[in-house]
C-alpha cells in the first residue's frame, strides 16, 4: 500500500471519530454499487457485475482516500460477514432433498464441472507461474471449480425455460457443485495452512481434511433433521419480534465458527446452515403471517453483500496487466473456465437434452470465484502469499468475462431448440 494511503489512515485516526471514517466509506461503496448494479441490469447483466466493475473503476483512479478503504479493517470485517450472509442465502435457497432428487445426470454434471476446471486451472498455474508453489497452483484450480448459478437461473426464468429438463439438470448440479467446490476449498486451504505451520504435505493429510469437511456437512444435515425442528418450534412460542431471524443468523454464525474451529473455511459453515433449513421449520411463523427467512435476510444482504463485491473490485489493480504474462494468464484462465464447464455436459445421461446449454449454464463464476480468490489473499506459504495481486486481478478478469458472456450464450444455445425439454 502506498505511503499516501497510510498517511490518510493515520490522519483519519488522529482527527476523526473512527465510526465517521467507516460510515463515509460504506456510503461510497453502497451508493456506487447500487447505481452500477442498476446500470448493469439495464444492459441485461446481473447487478453483481456492476458492483464489481464500479469497484474496479474506483480502485484505479488513484485517489488516496479510496485506496485507504481497501485496507480498512472494519470494512474488511463487514465484507466478510456479507460473504457469510451470501453463502447462507445460497444454502437457504437449496435443500438436501433437492440434492437427493436431481438424479445421476445432475450428479455427473456437477462432478465433471468441478474436476475439469480444477485440473485445467492447476495445469495453467504450473505452466504460466512456474516459480509459484504447487499450493498456489492448486488454489488457482480451486477458484475455477465452482459455479455461480444465480446468473443462469435468472436467464432461464426470463426466457421461460426454468421448468425445462435442462434447467432442472443445471440447477440440481449447481447445488452439488457448490458442495464439492466448498470441500475442495476446505481441503486446499487446510493443506496450505498446515504447510504454513511446517507440517509436511501428505495425501493422508489431504484426505483427513476432505473427511472433516464431509463429516461436518453430514453432521450439519443430521442436526437439521433432528434438533432444528424442536429449536424453531420453541422459538415460535416466544412473543417478541425477530425470533426467526435471530435463530437463523445464530445458526449461520455458529456453524461458520465451528467450521473455522476445525480448520475449514467459515463460508462452508454458513452454506451448511442454509442448506439444513427447511420450510417445515418455519411453518409456525408463516401461519401467523411472518416473513420467510429469505425475505428477512434480504435487507441485510442488500447492505452487506455489495460491500464485498465493490471491495473486491477496489482491490483489483489494473496496472498489474501491464506486467509480463498477467494478461495472458487472465486469457488462459478464462478459456479454462469455459472449456472446463463444457466438459460437464458429458455427464448428461438423459436423451434429447441440449447438452450445449447445460455446459453454458455452468460457465459463470460470479460471486463464488471472487469468494475463493479472496480467501487466497489471506493464505501464505513460507511467508509468501499464495495469491498475489497480479494473479488476483487475472482471476477477477476471468469472473467478469464468464459473467458477461453467459446470458447471451445461454439464450443462443437454448433457442437452437424450438421448445424446452420436459
Amino acid at each position: 500500500m502506498t505511503t499516501d494511503s497510510q498517511a490518510v489512515l493515520t490522519a483519519n485516526a488522529a482527527h476523526a471519530d473512527p465510526v465517521a471514517a467507516v460510515v463515509i466509506a460504506l456510503a461510497i461503496l453502497l451508493v456506487a454499487g447500487k447505481l452500477a448494479g442498476e446500470l448493469a441490469v439495464r444492459f441485461g447483466q446481473p447487478a453483481v457485475l456492476g458492483e464489481l466493475l464500479t469497484g474496479i473503476v474506483l480502485g484505479n483512479i488513484g485517489l488516496a482516500w479510496l485506496d485507504a478503504i481497501k485496507i480498512d479493517p472494519t470494512i474488511e470485517i463487514l465484507a466478510g460477514i456479507g460473504v457469510l450472509i451470501l453463502l447462507f442465502r445460497v444454502g437457504v435457497e437449496s435443500t438436501v432433498d433437492q440434492m437427493l432428487q436431481v438424479g445421476w445426470s445432475s450428479f455427473l454434471v456437477a462432478v465433471l464441472g468441478v474436476a475439469a476446471p480444477f485440473a485445467l486451472g492447476w495445469g495453467i498455474g504450473t505452466w504460466l507461474l512456474p516459480d509459484a508453489s504447487g499450493y498456489a497452483h492448486a488454489f488457482i484450480g480451486a477458484t475455477l471449480a465452482a459455479t455461480s448459478v444465480g446468473i443462469t437461473a435468472r436467464v432461464l426464468q426470463d426466457l421461460g425455460w426454468s421448468r425445462s429438463l435442462e434447467a432442472r439438470i443445471i440447477l440440481g448440479a449447481a447445488v452439488i457443485d457448490d458442495v464439492l467446490g466448498l470441500i475442495i476449498l476446505g481441503v486446499v486451504s487446510g493443506v496450505i495452512a498446515s504447510a504454513g505451520r511446517g507440517e509436511a504435505y501428505s495425501p493422508a493429510a489431504a484426505a483427513r481434511i476432505a473427511a472433516s469437511a464431509t463429516i461436518f456437512l453430514v453432521g450439519a444435515i443430521f442436526l437439521g433433521r433432528t434438533a432444528l425442528p424442536r429449536l424453531f418450534a420453541a422459538g415460535a412460542l416466544m412473543k417478541i419480534q425477530g425470533v426467526l431471524l435471530t435463530l437463523s443468523l445464530g445458526l449461520c454464525f455458529v456453524l461458520a465458527w465451528l467450521a473455522s474451529a476445525i480448520g475449514l473455511a467459515p463460508i462452508i459453515g454458513a452454506f451448511a446452515a442454509g442448506l439444513i433449513l427447511e420450510d417445515a421449520h418455519f411453518s409456525d411463523y408463516a401461519s401467523r403471517g411472518e416473513l420467510s427467512v429469505g425475505q428477512l435476510l434480504q435487507p441485510i444482504a442488500d447492505f452487506l453483500v455489495p460491500v464485498f463485491f465493490v471491495l473486491m473490485g477496489l482491490r483489483t489493480d489494473m496496472r498489474t496487466f501491464a506486467q509480463p504474462g498477467v494478461l495472458w494468464l487472465a486469457i488462459c484462465l478464462t478459456l479454462a473456465a469455459i472449456i472446463g464447464k463444457q466438459a460437464c455436459s458429458l455427464g448428461v445421461l438423459a436423451r434429447g437434452v441440449n447438452r450445449l446449454a447445460v455446459g453454458v449454464g455452468m460457465v459463470p463464476r460470479g460471486e463464488v470465484g471472487l469468494i475463493f480468490a479472496n480467501a487466497g489473499l489471506g493464505l501464505a506459504f513460507n511467508g509468501v502469499p499464495i495469491m498475489n495481486r497480479a494473479t488476483f486481478s487475472a482471476i477477477v478478469a476471468m469472473v467478469v468475462v464468464t459473467t458477461i458472456i453467459t446470458p447471451p450464450a445461454l439464450k443462443w444455445s437454448l433457442e437452437r431448440k424450438r421448445a424446452p425439454s420436459s
